[in-house]
Formats: C-alpha cells, structure tokens, sequence
C-alpha cells in the first residue's frame, strides 16, 4: 500500500511540474507535412506526456504491454482519498475511436470531456496550442486500433 501511495505521489509531482511545460511547435499544422504532424504528435504523447502509462494495458508483471499500446487500460492509480468522479478505466486512444477531431481537440486545449465537462481525474489538463493538439490527434489516428 504504501509503494502504492509513494508511486501516485511521484506520478502526480511528475503531472503538475508537466503542467508548467509549454510545448509549441515550430511550425502551424497547415505548413507541416503529414509525416512531420505524425512524429510531433509522437513525440508529445511518448515523451511528454506519457499517455501509455494509463491508457496502455499492463502485463502480469506490470509492465506496459506493448502489443496493446494505447489501447485503453484499467485506472492502476489510487487517490490517497476518496474522489467522486475518480476515472476507473483510461479510455483506448489508439486510432481515437471514441472521438471526434474537434472533441479530441476540446479535451487537449481545454480539458474538457466529450461530453463538455471537465475531465476526470487521474487525468490531467492540457492547455495545448491548437497545432499540438492536432499533431497529437494525427498520431493517434495513425496507430491501428484494437481488436
């Protein structure tokens, strides 16, 4: 249990100062070819972000399966207390089967849910430029979706 607490006590440290980093690309999305968009949006979801650490399957010995990357995942982080609307399932992102652009492009430059709400936590708010949300958006348009 308290490995646990410990864990979710660095991962939230590591979100809030994540929150601080301001990422801008060089160039608008309408300038930037395909491919360019692709390893942006790479980029910001691998090494920024790190979405796959909630919304990639774990394996029996708790490692991310990477046959099942971003393909929607059980919520492994607790909250120290209770929180209401605490999400239990990160939704798959892979192929973003569930939204649209425009509802993807909500929920990465205001942090608001498909359904205009706020997110829920554990994850967290994004205030992207429109340029990175959309880089982002085309990489995940870009993984196959799961089976």
């Amino acid at each position: 249990m308290r490995a646990t607490l410990l864990a979710f006590f660095f991962l939230m440290l590591f979100l809030g100062a994540r929150s601080s980093v301001i990422v801008t690309g060089a160039q608008n999305a309408q300038s930037r070819n395909p491919q360019t968009q692709v390893s942006q949006g790479r980029y910001l979801v691998e090494e920024v972000a790190k979405c796959s650490e909630c919304h990639t399957p774990r394996d029996a010995e708790f490692q991310l399966d990477p046959s099942r990357w971003l393909q929607g995942a059980s919520t492994w982080i607790v909250p120290v207390h209770s929180i209401p609307n605490w999400a239990q399932f990160a939704p798959p992102l892979a192929g973003l089967p569930a939204l649209s652009d425009e509802q993807m492009e909500r929920v990465l430059e205001k942090g608001q849910a498909a359904n205009g709400r706020e997110i829920q936590p554990p994850m967290h708010r994004y205030h992207l430029s429109h340029a990175d949300a959309q880089a982002v958006i085309a990489y995940l348009r870009s993984l196959p979706m799961g089976r």
